[in-house]
């Protein structure tokens, strides 16, 4: 399937990481056309033939140089009203930390930790509003 203006439809997927002390993986860069510098979680477009989860895990790898050891989704939402493609919410525990590896657009990505107090107070600085909303489902979530 594909728009006409933005070509195939991909779903994507957005990670919240956390640490073994709560703290949150968070990114920024600058995005003059937004208004300069923002934060965003780790995550974006499924590849061809990817689950959400394998789109997951390999985002939260190039983007922050983090591989996880426990996944767990977190739902799935539209992205918008005029297009079929999903956004899938993760939240990845067992963090084991490597090099970023950025693509040339991606290179000012720079990897930062909050707590989710920070993280969530600093929705209003969020590129996109997955990010937010991840946090807060992450926060809320019941651990077993």
């Amino acid at each position: 399937m594909s728009d006409e203006r933005t070509g195939p439809v991909r779903d994507a997927s957005v990670i919240v990481a956390r640490d073994d002390s709560g703290r949150v993986a968070i990114l920024t860069a600058d995005f003059p056309r937004h208004g300069g510098e923002c934060l965003f979680l780790p995550g974006g477009r499924r590849e061809d033939g990817e689950t959400p989860e394998e789109c997951a895990r390999r985002e939260l790898r190039e983007e922050a140089g983090i591989t996880a050891a426990e996944w767990h989704p977190l739902g799935d939402y539209a992205m918008t009203l005029a297009s079929p493609a999903r956004i899938h919410l993760f939240e990845a525990h067992g963090l084991t930390l490597g090099p970023q590896q950025l693509n040339p657009s991606e290179e000012d990505f720079k990897l930062s930790w909050w707590t989710m107090r920070e993280a969530i107070a600093a929705a209003n600085r969020f590129l996109l509003p997955a990010g937010p909303l991840a946090l807060m489902i992450a926060d809320r979530r019941v651990t077993p």
